[in-house]
């Protein structure tokens, strides 16, 4: 079986899983918002640990294997790792995102999320921290397929790219990807505090 297939498999297995769970646990009722938010927090547990493993292990990792003369060089990383993670990166962002507009819409609170409740009669804690949860994520995704994404495919050769643009782009991806692993821990702490409470 080859790698890919057991990617899928895995994947498969994981989702039937947990429809079995859902299945068998007494009182758990299925609808499209639980649907949708669960859909949301799994695509954004694939968004943010690949921005986490980019930020402490890749980037790190291709920083060392450029420094270290005599070892095999970060052209491995970047021929056959890269590629597959900015795939799953950039895909997670985009189904974060909309799934995360989706149950907003769905659940009539889109505009008041992002305007941070500021159209209600009263304060709204819930909207002003899902809100700015919101706003960081649409900043995010934004790094993501402006900045990151079109910068990044100059790198590996995916368009082709002078030594000097490379150079520039992977500055600019650098940046993109550190500013979003910066956004995403308030992010993180603004999606759980919304209607947990603020650890405090």
């Amino acid at each position: 079986m080859s790698s890919r297939n057991q990617v899928t498999a895995a994947i498969v297995g994981g989702v039937v899983l947990a429809i079995v769970v859902f299945v068998i646990t007494p009182g758990s009722g299925f609808n499209e918002l639980s649907l949708t938010r669960w859909l949301h927090i799994l695509s954004g547990v694939m968004w943010v640990g690949l921005l986490f493993y980019v930020n402490v292990a890749q980037i790190p990792a291709l920083a060392a294997a450029t420094t270290d003369k005599g070892g095999p060089g970060g052209a491995g990383i970047n021929k056959y790792l890269a590629p597959r993670v900015l795939l799953w990166f950039r895909w997670a962002a985009v189904a974060t995102w909309f799934t995360g507009a989706w149950y907003l819409l769905r659940n009539g609170q889109l505009a008041d999320a992002f305007t941070f409740g500021l159209r209600l009669d009263q304060f709204s804690y819930y909207h002003v921290v899902i809100g700015i949860g919101a706003w960081l994520g649409t900043i995010m995704l934004f790094n993501v397929w402006v900045l990151i994404w079109p910068n990044q495919k100059k790198v590996p050769g995916i368009v082709s790219a002078t030594d000097e643009q490379k150079g520039a782009a992977r500055k600019t991806t650098l940046y993109a990807t550190r500013a979003n692993f910066v956004l995403s821990i308030p992010l993180l702490l603004s999606m759980g505090s919304a209607t947990h409470g603020l650890p405090l």
